[in-house]
């Protein structure tokens, strides 16, 4: 017989659980506020808590936190009716397996969730997970940001809700944006992409809403827009931050009120189409630059998921350039060398790049040799030792004076070859500097006011968001 705690100060809803659940055979204990939850816990073992977010005396995510240090076995499912989605999905981050909307519209739904989490193992849910995510191409490797990324798209998946991806280029947004679809209960209607930076306003309009026949010069007949064709899928909308500021205001209202109207057109029509976002750069801070609706950010970031870029994750290399020889049907492998090559590179465009330098290896190696060796990496690569001491060094927050003399000493040697330079590692330099010597102010200001952090903030005329975003806190840019 399987344990369920609830949580809950209206009665009602404990009552109607007990009836639920005591008919399958369960045994279930209720309590009304957050003393009754330490009392019961201390008590008594459970295999399931359903805890309602908003309590008299406390909130649902102290009590999850705390169940998940006494009983870290017990599975958690958040009720929420008060609370904001947001919520919800931020106690999934704290290790709830899931999360119910208050009233509880459909009641087998919810006995499959509680059915489901009691019978099955976690273990086989994981395991289609994973391999749900390598089918796809997203490789997670052992990089615990990227397994806890992973864990939290697969659980918000099958609910109902927009997604907003950050990331930088080439990190492998679209295929996370799939991931979520093929796990969610859409897996089986429309995936469609499309980058809003890569046509004109015009065209971006008439592509997401469709239309009519004689709309403008060229429309001889008329057309459905991704909205209509997307119907009950999932839209991936790419790089959303290139969208203009007229169409950001169409895409707004629907996904307020699920209308729109073809361009050209006047009937209103109706679409049941969720949407995954995503941006390499940060929403908020084109809000602040006024180039981004603030209420269509906040329509959009219902859950934020934001992809590690490469060089954040290298112990994971071996295992991508695996998956990506497999992908290109060659027998070949890289050498021990090579490999140290490609770890102390910066990598800029992310997992796409690693890709490429592979697939250019592969083709050049291929009848040569089984073994790719450096001679067949790019000299990007080869020369990222001497030209790159900056990425990845530790360096002192005080010591900025010498961190500057071999910023520039890096920059000039690049700037004297006579050879080809990628001109995106280059970028990737001075966006570093820019963090470094920011990350410098904080600190130094910090040390001057002992800690304060809005003073500090108002002496360098940034806000609090911006200071704890220079100093990569978690939660900067989530506020």
């Amino acid at each position: 017989m399987y344990d369920i705690l609830v949580i809950d100060d209206e009665r009602e809803v404990g009552t109607f659980f007990r009836h639920l659940l005591e008919e399958k055979g369960y045994h279930v204990t209720l309590g009304f506020s957050g003393r009754d939850f330490s009392n019961l816990i201390r008590q008594h073992r459970f295999d399931l808590a359903l805890i309602d977010v908003k309590l008299p005396d406390t909130n649902g995510l102290d009590l999850l936190k705390q169940l998940k240090l006494s009983l870290p076995a017990c599975k958690a499912v958040v009720m929420t009716g008060y609370s904001t989605v947001k919520t919800a999905v931020e106690a999934i981050k704290y290790g709830a397996s899931d999360y119910v909307e208050k009233p509880f519209d459909d009641i087998d739904q919810l006995e499959q969730l509680i059915d489901g989490l009691l019978q099955s193992g976690a273990t086989s849910a994981q395991n289609d997970m994973y391999k749900l995510a390598e089918t796809l191409g997203f490789i997670v490797g052992t990089n615990k940001e990227m397994n806890d990324l992973l864990k939290l798209a697969y659980k918000i998946a099958k609910k109902n809700v927009n997604v907003l991806i950050e990331g930088e280029t080439g990190t492998g947004k679209e295929v996370l944006a799939h991931f979520i679809h093929s796990a969610s209960m859409r897996y089986d209607q429309p995936f469609i992409g499309i980058n809003c930076g890569a046509v004109s306003e015009t065209l971006l309009e008439s592509e997401l809403f469709g239309h009519e026949k004689g709309a403008f010069t060229g429309a001889v007949k008329e057309k459905k827009g991704m909205f209509e064709i997307a119907n009950r899928g999932t839209l991936f909308l790419d790089e959303i931050g290139e969208a203009s500021l007229a169409t950001q205001v169409k895409l707004l209202r629907v996904l307020e009120t699920g209308e729109y109207i073809r361009v050209g057109g006047e009937a209103v029509r109706k679409t049941n189409t969720r949407i995954i976002a995503a941006s390499h750069v940060n929403l908020a801070k084109a809000v602040e630059e006024k180039t981004f609706r603030e209420d269509l950010l906040y329509r959009l970031d219902v859950v934020k998921l934001t992809i590690p870029p490469l060089r954040e994750r290298l112990e994971d290399l071996p295992l991508l350039v695996d998956y990506f020889l497999k992908k290109l049907h060659s027998p070949l492998s890289f050498s021990e060398e090579s490999l140290a090559y490609m770890g102390q590179y910066h990598w800029p465009g992310n997992v796409r790049e690693l890709f490429n330098v592979i697939k250019r290896a592969v083709t050049l190696a291929e009848g040569e040799t089984a073994i790719i060796t450096p001679p067949y990496l790019p000299e990007k690569l080869k020369t990222s030792h001497t030209s790159m001491p900056i990425v990845g060094k530790k360096t002192s927050d005080t010591d900025l004076e010498t961190y500057l003399h071999e910023w520039i000493n890096d920059i000039l040697s690049l700037w004297k070859k006579n050879e080809s330079v990628d001109l995106e590692y280059v970028l990737s330099l001075v966006k570093e500097l820019e963090t470094t010597i920011g990350r410098a102010f904080v600190m130094k200001t910090l040390k001057e006011t002992i800690g304060n952090r809005k003073e500090t903030a108002e002496r360098l005329n940034i806000t609090v968001r911006k200071l704890r975003y220079l100093l990569k806190e978690k939660g900067a840019d989530q506020k």
